[in-house]
């Protein structure tokens, strides 16, 4: 699983000659750079760089690869081949003549070597760089400005062309070149090698040219790579009957699925009794797969308001000191995917919050820290839904709010809540419908209150969230905060 990924997109189409402008080349950095962020990448973005912008982009590549397994390149623009050799262009790029064009522009042989020189194992070029290119007429036959010669890819490196040798690569008709198009439509698909993911961007730009465009790849790598891994296949340690518990089948005869069939019943008298069963003697000797499920079902008994769950929850470490730190793992592991994954183990539209903060009380421990990488790692795709991924370790979380004195009392009214420079209060949908003669209702909240409001909205653990107000507040001041109103990530 814990794959640590980093790409460098480039988009240039803003050259100097009209002619030669890419209209979609921008946007297809934009777009490839979103989906690979999704994806887990960490992406540096480069568009209409000259030069200089581009090398100092890949020094910074380079420093990411060392600390990375897998380096994604992709390129969109103006490429041309000078006697064999490859380049890539910049909107600063000298297209006069073949010294000028050769010695402004960036040798994709020196990148390829930069990347293979890096500890990373696997590495991914994607160029769709043969456009149309109107310099070509004024050129020597030594430069080929709308073909790329073949390149060697060096082991565990696969080099994707937009075209064949002899093909000119369509800027597109919408919003992306053709090729990227196709490619934005498949590179997300779960569970494809990504041999497989290029075949299907060669049938579908085959259909977008009318034939005319046929992309191509040369591949050395050494082992299977997926762009994107379904749940149950990212998950390697647990069975996909684990992920997806409402399929997981118990064996009566085995004391830790009885617990865990206890337990599934929603309801106290037979919840309480099954967390007194839970015993150092049954977890060390439980496979992993049963003791993730059990985790899952200890949780959503304590959000269910089980009094044992919840004392088991919150004195974990004392009740299993003496298990093996592997099956605690599995119990927390099990306990957090619950909070964000249900019994389909697709992504919550709500998560499980009730015990949210007595569960991330464990993310204190070192000894926990696997479990706390393994769910950040699972939430690194649906990063959006997030101000920050839970279970990655947090340095700051300040909150700022912009309040005034309500009129006639000491208490505080809120009407901005800042994190990280933006105001992240809004309104629920339909909240209108509570106005009262156009002015708004308001909640009153202790401190404590707003605290648990916004460490359970924002996901973040309340113990790393620091309020900070233009009205100084404190544990005595009531708080009114808009009805209604909410800081989750929209």
């Amino acid at each position: 699983m814990n794959r640590r990924m980093v790409s460098l997109v480039v988009g240039n189409g803003n050259y100097p000659d009209d002619g030669a402008k890419l209209k979609n080349a921008v946007n297809d950095a934009n777009d490839i750079s979103q989906v690979l962020l999704d994806l887990g990448f960490t992406v540096i973005k480069k568009t209409d760089c000259t030069n200089l912008e581009l090398d100092r982009a890949i020094s910074s590549f380079r420093d990411g690869l060392n600390g990375n397994d897998v380096g994604l390149f992709y390129f969109a623009g103006h490429g041309m081949q000078i006697d064999g050799e490859n380049y890539i262009t910049c909107i600063d790029t000298q297209f006069d003549d073949e010294p000028a064009a050769k010695w402004t522009s960036y040798p994709l042989n020196r990148l390829i070597d930069t990347m293979d020189s890096c500890s990373n194992k696997t590495n991914i070029i994607i160029l769709d760089a043969c456009r149309n290119n109107p310099y070509e007429r004024s050129w020597s036959r030594s430069i080929l400005a709308s073909n790329l010669a073949p390149m060697f890819a060096p082991k565990g490196t696969l080099i994707a062309y937009s075209t064949s040798p002899g093909e000119k690569a369509s800027d597109g008709l919408g919003d992306n070149g053709a090729y990227t198009d196709a490619l934005l439509k498949h590179i997300s698909k779960p569970d494809i090698t990504i041999e497989d993911v290029f075949k299907k961007v060669r049938n579908s730009l085959s259909v977008l040219t009318d034939g005319k465009q046929t992309s191509w790849e040369h591949t050395s790598l050494t082992g299977d790579f997926y762009f994107n891994l379904s749940l149950g296949n990212r998950i390697d340690k647990y069975t996909n009957l684990a992920i997806r518990d409402e399929l997981f089948t118990l064996d009566m005869t085995n004391q830790c699925h009885r617990i865990i069939s206890e337990l599934r019943v929603h309801n106290w008298y037979s919840q309480n009794p099954a967390i007194s069963k839970i015993s150092v003697q049954l977890v060390n000797s439980a496979d992993d797969s049963s003791l993730f499920v059990l985790g899952r079902n200890i949780y959503q008994s304590a959000c269910g308001d089980s009094s044992n769950a919840v004392s088991f929850i919150r004195d974990f470490r004392s009740n299993l000191s003496r298990a093996s730190l592997d099956k605690k793992i599995c119990i927390i592991e099990g306990m957090l995917f619950e909070v964000f994954f249900n019994s389909k183990g697709d992504f919550r539209d709500s998560f499980k919050v009730a015990m949210f903060n007595q569960l991330f009380e464990l993310q204190q421990y070192p000894d926990y820290k696997p479990a706390f990488d393994f769910i950040s790692e699972l939430l690194l795709p649906f990063h959006n839904s997030f101000y920050v991924i839970p279970g990655k370790p947090i340095t700051d979380a300040s909150v700022e709010l912009g309040a005034v004195l309500a009129t006639g009392s000491a208490n505080v009214v809120v009407n901005s809540v800042h994190f990280d420079g933006e105001n992240i209060l809004r309104g629920e949908t339909g909240f209108e419908r509570y106005l009262i003669n156009g002015q708004m209702m308001h909640d009153s909240l202790t401190y404590e209150e707003l605290l648990n409001k916004l460490s359970i909205e924002m996901m973040i653990p309340k113990r790393y969230i620091a309020i900070q107000s233009n009205i100084a507040i404190d544990s005595s001041t009531r708080i009114e905060f808009p009805y209604r109103h909410t800081v989750k990530r929209s």
